[in-house]
């Protein structure tokens, strides 16, 4: 989703318009629905795993943590639910013997918190593993891996293809809230300070195109799907960032609340006899996704870095 860092918390600086792009517009209209969803769910067992799998089957429905992010989760212009996570949910889920998903929308930030303060069942968002997310939550493994790309201004007049073009040409960055783009531009040489966090793509987007900054940093597949339609930005070839000096690989997955190991665990299960039979692909395709994104990453490789 997208793709965070760790310390989800920190805004250095935001920059909110009044007016979004209609695909955003459906969190406004699913307010209530987000509210009844903050109710908090009963407290799971810890022992043998947790038994929120076996409440969930009772109930016929499953609580998605969302941050209305094109293309990981989001309410569309109809009013659905839809996007790579939530689509994914639906499948796994109703292997599961859960047949309905009901998104709870928050910002990306509140995403960790409000899992563990049990005001939704598990974050479907396209979230980044961390290690610093591995000490909070538990994940499922990464269905997907990404690079980066930045959105920049048509034909890309400042050559902007890497971070280090960036540092060198002085240009003023943009990225989201909790992105792990952050830590990328740090690596490059940014000073934090110095990076304009707004709070989501559609304000990076919007960023760019008035000239307020030179540059949003992003996913290559958000980069890709939320410049596709601007007249005044295109997004640039993905490309692998650097931190410590070496290509780093992100990965995204759901994540759990870490007293529900067999929930995790029986998601996990379903989700590698999709990525062999190829309908996880088939699945995520639609939101911009290529075969390059397809990963065998593992959560728990991911967690140790």
């Amino acid at each position: 989703m997208a793709a965070p860092r760790g310390n989800d918390a920190h805004t250095i600086r935001t920059e909110r318009r009044h007016t979004r792009r209609s695909v955003l517009a459906g969190l406004a209209a699913f307010g209530a629905l987000g509210a009844a969803g903050c109710t908090r769910v009963a407290s799971a067992s810890g022992e043998n795993g947790g038994d929120l799998l076996e409440r969930l089957r009772a109930q016929g429905v499953v609580r998605l943590g969302i941050a209305g992010e094109v293309p990981f989760g989001y309410i569309d212009r109809d009013g659905r639910l839809t996007g790579e996570a939530p689509e994914l949910a639906r499948a796994i889920f109703k292997r599961l013997g859960v047949d309905r998903v009901q998104p709870v929308p928050t910002e990306f930030g509140s995403l960790i918190p409000g899992l563990n303060a049990q005001q939704f069942d598990v974050v479907a968002a396209g979230m980044y593993v961390t290690p610093d997310r591995c000490e909070q939550v538990i994940f499922a493994d990464p269905d997907y891996q990404m690079p980066d790309a930045f959105i920049v201004r048509k034909g890309n007049p400042l050559g902007l293809r890497t971070y280090a073009d960036a540092l060198r040409r002085h240009a003023k960055i943009a990225t989201g809230t909790g992105y792990a783009q952050i830590q990328h531009a740090v690596e490059a040489g940014f000073k934090e300070n110095d990076l304009v966090i707004v709070p989501d793509q559609v304000a990076g987007l919007n960023a760019v195109e008035s000239g307020r900054v030179d540059l949003f940093a992003a996913t290559a597949v958000t980069a890709r799907m939320v410049a596709r339609g601007s007249a005044k930005a295109e997004s640039t070839k993905p490309f692998v960032a650097l931190v410590d000096g070496k290509p780093k690989a992100d990965g995204g997955a759901f994540a759990f609340r870490p007293a529900e190991t067999r929930l995790r665990d029986a998601f996990n299960a379903e989700l590698h006899k999709l990525r062999r039979s190829g309908e996880l692909y088939r699945i995520v395709r639609p939101f911009g996704f290529t075969k390059a994104e397809m990963t065998t990453l593992t959560a728990k490789e991911l967690c140790r870095r």
